[in-house]
């Protein structure tokens, strides 16, 4: 049981660092090659869990194997535009100035039905009111609105905006951040100085805080305090 609890953390923690070392990217964005690794990935290592007569190596090898090889490919596909298009393949534009390529449909095996849902989950109900709508390689639908229905912006009105940043996290249940507070040449003092002004006196009791760009301080107590 001992031997087979550790065969389990090797393999897991093996496979986890070369899926991080893969790159971050969501399910729905793998290319068809990663998807095809991971997969074979995961039933390679599961192999040497569920049967310890196995050698350990048996499993690891092929796993730097297909590590290897999804490296190679990734930097080809960098690398080169028809090295891209070989192993990734390449978008497919679905409608073009609210015409439906039919052509292109039938040719990727899409149908009507799906590209309707795909438009809806984009909040687009009108196929008259899109420019382009683009499959890309990785299953994901791009869609380019006509310029008239495109949502209005500031700039498109003259309207001065002020800057949004991004909020600056300082508490999380309790502990202090003090990497995040000295990014900003504050300290522990300062902190629990403004939280003093808001009537806390104990940064335990904070199960969240931020400052926002206007230097505003963002913050919610624990339940129950």
């Amino acid at each position: 049981m001992v031997l087979v609890i550790i065969r389990t953390l090797i393999l897991f923690t093996v496979t986890v660092i070369f899926l991080r070392l893969m790159g971050k990217r969501q399910i729905g964005q793998l290319q068809p090659f990663e998807l095809v690794i991971i997969i074979m990935i995961s039933e390679l290592a599961a192999i040497p869990m569920e049967n310890t007569g196995i050698p350990l190596l048996s499993g690891l090898i092929p796993i730097f194997v297909l590590f290897t090889a999804q490296v190679t490919l990734s930097y080809l596909s960098l690398r080169s535009e028809k090295a891209r298009g070989i192993i990734c393949g390449k978008p497919s534009i679905l409608i073009e100035n609210s015409q439906i390529v039919e052509d292109e449909l039938r040719r990727i095996r899409y149908n009507i039905n799906d590209l309707l849902e795909q438009l809806r989950s984009k909040n687009v109900a009108d196929i008259a009111d899109v420019e382009y709508a683009i499959l890309e390689t990785s299953g994901q639908l791009s869609v380019i609105l006509k310029s008239e229905k495109r949502p209005v912006k500031p700039e498109d009105m003259d309207l001065p905006v002020k800057y949004d940043g991004l909020p600056i996290t300082l508490v999380i249940d309790g502990q202090v951040i003090n990497e995040n507070i000295k990014k900003m040449n504050y300290n522990e003092e300062w902190l629990q100085q403004k939280l003093n002004e808001s009537g806390i006196n104990n940064i335990k009791d904070l199960l969240f805080a931020s400052l926002d760009p206007d230097g505003t301080i963002y913050f919610q107590l624990k339940k129950g305090v």
